[in-house]
């Protein structure tokens, strides 16, 4: 065990390797007395000592009773998710957002895939009774600039978008300083935010939702088609830490993907997932694909507009097509 990655005094650490104590193993399966006397630690040092480990397998963190009582423990709450802000893309989903998990969001350039992310930003930052999760997100770039333009654009008409709200309670929420903006210019930067700074945010309790735009331009730039391998392997450590925070915290976690082109084939009239005239499939692959929780495409229909019913897999707003590729979260 790597025991300079826990939070413990250099002189505690030190003293466990004196004794030879190799693993968490060791620690937890040794009484308070004995740590003590193979350690020669104080009785204070060794519960410190204790809890550093416990905390480090610790796959969930602990609830208490207030926090049940205040309703903010949302992971006893299966029936809740975050809401779109969209009643056509809410029903589709069956809700919204689920909060455990990763949702991917897949398109072509101009697809409204920021735009959703965006919207999503803002609708995290309404109360329960109103689809949201009462916290704060962050934004995470990897290719372009944030888009602070097309953000107050959207903090601005949120009067009209979401009308059956109060307008007391929209003019009440000051959005933009909710939303904390992180950009990564390369996969050591990206890990670094998503395990270092992304945490700090939530265990002060200012974010309850994490957006990352686009998961597949540091993959796709940074790795030779030979070495796949590699890249899968740091894909998995990336897809990893953010699982770890979506179900410590009941946090949802949005992925923008890029698109590739489906070469005619056999298999090519089955890769459009009903969009029309559309052969894309989800980037990254299957080794991305395993790891979502929830699948969605959009698609842009210039000149005209799609509509869903009930028995429909696809419904849009405007000129866009969303398709739901797959949701595991109700197996």
């Amino acid at each position: 065990m790597d025991w300079e990655q826990l939070e413990l005094n250099p002189r505690i650490i030190a003293a466990v390797k004196k004794a030879n104590l190799r693993s968490a193993r060791d620690i937890l399966s040794v009484s308070g007395p004995d740590l003590q006397r193979l350690t020669h630690l104080s009785k204070s040092d060794v519960q410190h000592l204790l809890t550093a480990v416990a905390v480090s397998y610790r796959t969930l963190s602990p609830v208490t009773a207030l926090q049940v009582h205040r309703g903010e423990c949302l992971s006893l709450y299966p029936g809740h998710k975050l809401s779109l802000a969209c009643p056509v893309l809410d029903a589709l989903l069956r809700g919204g957002v689920p909060l455990q998990g990763i949702t991917e969001l897949a398109g072509e350039s101009s697809a409204g895939k920021t735009q959703l992310g965006l919207q999503l930003c803002l609708s995290v930052q309404y109360p329960l009774e109103h689809g949201g999760l009462n916290s704060g997100a962050v934004y995470i770039c990897t290719e372009d600039s944030f888009p602070i333009k097309r953000l107050r654009q959207l903090i601005t008409q949120q009067a009209r978008l979401r009308s059956e709200l109060p307008p007391a309670l929209i003019r009440r929420i000051r959005f933009s300083d909710n939303i904390y903006i992180e950009h990564a210019a390369d996969l050591g930067a990206l890990q670094a935010c998503i395990s270092q700074r992304v945490p700090i945010l939530f265990s002060r309790g200012l974010i309850r939702l994490v957006v990352v735009d686009s998961v597949a331009a540091l993959f796709r730039s940074e790795f030779q088609t030979n070495e796949g391998i590699e890249r899968a392997r740091q894909m998995l450590a990336f897809v990893a830490t953010l699982h770890r925070l979506s179900h410590n915290y009941s946090a949802p976690v949005l992925c923008i993907n890029q698109v590739t082109d489906v070469m005619d084939g056999p298999d090519s009239a089955n890769c459009n997932f009903g969009l029309v005239d559309n052969k894309v499939l989800p980037a990254l692959g299957m080794a991305w694909a395993n790891q979502v929780m929830v699948r969605l495409m959009l698609h842009r229909l210039p000149g005209y507009m799609v509509t869903g019913d009930q028995g429909s897999s696809s419904a849009s707003r405007s000129s866009r097509q969303c398709v739901v590729i797959a949701d595991l979260s109700k197996v």
